[in-house]
């Protein structure tokens, strides 16, 4: 049986200053690059029902802070580039792959919305005032750092990567400090962050803090988005 490869949508980013819509095109690169088809999907959309009938596996992706008003937190003056449109589109349709069996992996910022929308009350606003500068999770001016990442033996990323310890890209400086409901914490820095969950009941759910787009030259990351798209074959062939 020829088994057709799967359609992995994507979440972009925001409306920029001239209506544009915008990706960082190694996450589309890393989907093919993992033998899926990799499809745009700008905030927006209200036909979610519609999204998931069409896609086998999602990917929410990195981008500007969530709107400090969808947690308890009280503002901070770090938080910037919140996109209200974006938020409602990525926050309805979190919630609605998380209700069914369609694969998902959250990146950084997608962390984030499957924790909120998956009933964590807070993030952690501005991470330097929380825990220190032992690591370094965003450089200056938007450039991505390197830092370790740890990770559990019992867990599905180690069974898809095959190691407790690498190397990983980072920019964020928001990023929750406990775990949502029906969500396990199995990777951490060596500050103590939380740096990936996984849904405990979910088929196949995943959120990671960093950037795994980022290393398209490393096997460890390319082994996740590899994972996303079996996954997701696993969907298109079972219904």
């Amino acid at each position: 049986m020829i088994v057709k490869p799967p359609i992995i949508g994507i979440t972009t980013e925001g409306r920029d200053d001239c209506a544009h819509f915008q990706l960082c095109a190694n996450y589309a690169d890393s989907v093919r690059t993992a033998g899926g088809i990799p499809i745009l999907l700008p905030p927006g959309e209200t036909k979610l029902d519609r999204i998931l009938d069409v896609i086998d596996g999602l990917v929410i992706t990195g981008g500007g802070d969530v709107d400090p008003q969808r947690y308890s937190s009280v503002g901070h003056p770090s938080i910037s580039e919140v996109d209200r449109e974006r938020d409602q589109f990525e926050f309805t349709l979190a919630e609605k792959v998380l209700s069914s069996k369609t694969p998902v992996l959250g990146i950084c910022r997608g962390l984030q919305v499957l924790s909120l929308a998956s009933g964590l009350p807070e993030l952690v606003p501005h991470l330097p005032e929380t825990y220190g500068d032992t690591v370094l999770h965003a450089g200056n001016r938007h450039r991505f750092v390197p830092h370790q990442v740890s990770l559990d033996r019992d867990s599905r990323l180690y069974e898809i990567i095959g190691k407790t310890e690498f190397t990983v890209m980072s920019l964020h400086h928001q990023g929750i400090e406990a775990t949502p409901p029906n969500w396990q914490a199995v990777g951490y820095s060596v500050d103590g962050l939380i740096e990936a969950i996984e849904h405990q009941f979910h088929p196949w759910a995943i959120a990671l803090q960093w950037h795994p787009e980022m290393s398209p030259a490393d096997e460890n990351h390319q082994k996740i988005f590899q994972g996303l798209v079996a996954a997701a074959t696993v969907s298109v062939m079972t219904g």
